[in-house]
């Protein structure tokens, strides 16, 4: 593979890459140097930009990598689960309920058990709680102005899909710890490398398509008879990548290399 092809990038996501000069996010435009600027006018694609930055050069039509879609919905589950909503994606029941008014009508929606979570901002499983009584939904709601609850699914264990520009590059389970019901590594969850079935495969591709993300972590879980999107991870961990022993810088130069992303 040759990586002598350079592109730019801000975040440091790609830092060890051969292929990608990495400028660092910096607080004023002003503060990259007049080279750095120049290469960013002439770069066909911007590899993370970060979300401020992306959303400027979505303004003046410039790509992007995570696209601007992606970083749009990045740790906003009010957006993701409006967006599964409105393209008829499978996903838990979910509502959300703003200031006191609303959030007392929340036992009108739902019975316990269920999940509440806090909608923006949260990641690695912190700010999720399964609500059992009045008392922990009281607790709950004092915690967020929005109340984002969702049905509780029982399950043990979820599957992460990850897809970078429309292919599924790696697919495991996480299994939950013992008496824990969030699946999340940094919860004490653990990685299974068990096959994970086409068909959440198929859905996770699908979600990231028809979303407009093009590098994202989406968690499946089983809905119904079927599967459901329980969120979309933009800033997914990459510890199940070292597990199965994929080198995910390496996949990133030839992706780039590749013309893939």
């Amino acid at each position: 593979m040759s990586v002598t092809r350079k592109v730019i990038a801000l975040e440091r996501r790609l830092r060890n890459c051969r292929n990608v000069q990495t400028l660092g996010v910096r607080p004023n435009l002003e503060d990259y140097s007049e080279g750095e600027r120049a290469l960013m006018h002439a770069a066909g694609t911007v590899y993370y930009p970060s979300a401020f930055y992306a959303s400027l050069f979505h303004t003046l039509g410039k790509r992007t990598f995570p696209s601007w879609n992606t970083y749009a919905c990045a740790q906003d589950k009010i957006r993701q689960s409006a967006l599964f909503s409105l393209l008829g994606i499978p996903h838990p029941r979910t509502r959300v309920f703003y200031g006191p008014v609303q959030k007392a009508r929340i036992r009108e929606h739902f019975r316990f058990p269920f999940v509440g979570k806090i909608p923006r901002g949260s990641a690695l499983g912190r700010g999720v709680y399964l609500i059992t009584t009045p008392g922990e939904l009281h607790d709950y709601c004092a915690k967020t102005r929005i109340a984002y609850i969702q049905e509780y699914l029982p399950a043990d264990r979820d599957m992460r899909v990850v897809v970078i520009g429309g292919r599924v590059v790696h697919a495991y389970w996480r299994i939950c710890a013992a008496g824990e019901f969030r699946s999340n590594l940094a919860a004490g969850g653990r990685v299974d490398l068990a096959p994970v079935p086409a068909a959440a495969r198929t859905l996770a591709a699908r979600t990231a398509e028809a979303c407009g993300w093009d590098d994202v972590g989406v968690d499946i879980c089983r809905c119904g008879e079927g599967y459901g999107v329980l969120e979309a991870n933009m800033k997914y961990g990459l510890e199940g990548f070292r597990r199965a022993g994929i080198d995910h810088t390496q996949l990133m130069e030839t992706m780039i290399a590749n013309g893939e992303i």
